[in-house]
């Protein structure tokens, strides 16, 4: 549980860094994501808006694409932070979007997803606990 805990902490500390990156002039909304890999590395993640909205990133999908890109092809845990620009972190879900990409790479039943307001205060969910009924792989019986 202490290792849970602290893994928790941790991924939630480099969420944080990476919200601080955050390319967010248009809602003003500020994300971060720390991916952590099966064998221990972290990909960071932030959101990157844009002015035509559609080819905006979320922080989550950020990380992601960044350790796919990698080679990376299994996954341990994501944190995600977000709040406003100068206010206070609000405990945030994923949309369904960035579900939907944790569906193509992660163990639906146990993916760890941490939703943080600080290093202390956050909550864990699975990706079936935030996807109920999700559609993936599996789904087209490919197993990746």
């Amino acid at each position: 549980m202490d290792s849970q805990k602290n893994k928790a902490t941790d991924l939630i500390r480099l969420a944080y860094e990476a919200q601080k990156r955050s390319y967010s002039p248009y809602s003003g909304f500020q994300t971060g994501a720390a991916l952590e890999t099966a064998g221990g590395k972290v990909y960071q993640g932030c959101n990157i808006e844009n002015a035509g909205y559609t080819p905006s990133n979320c922080a989550e999908r950020t990380a992601f694409f960044k350790a796919v890109s990698e080679g990376e092809r299994s996954f341990a845990a994501i944190a995600i932070v977000a709040g406003p620009e100068n206010g206070d972190l609000v405990l945030t879900a994923p949309c369904g979007v960035c579900r939907q990409v944790m569906m193509e790479f992660c163990d639906y039943e146990t993916f760890p997803i941490i939703l943080g307001t600080s290093p202390k205060d956050y909550k864990i969910m699975t990706l079936k606990e935030i996807l109920p009924l999700g559609f993936g792989p599996k789904n087209l019986n490919i197993e990746l």
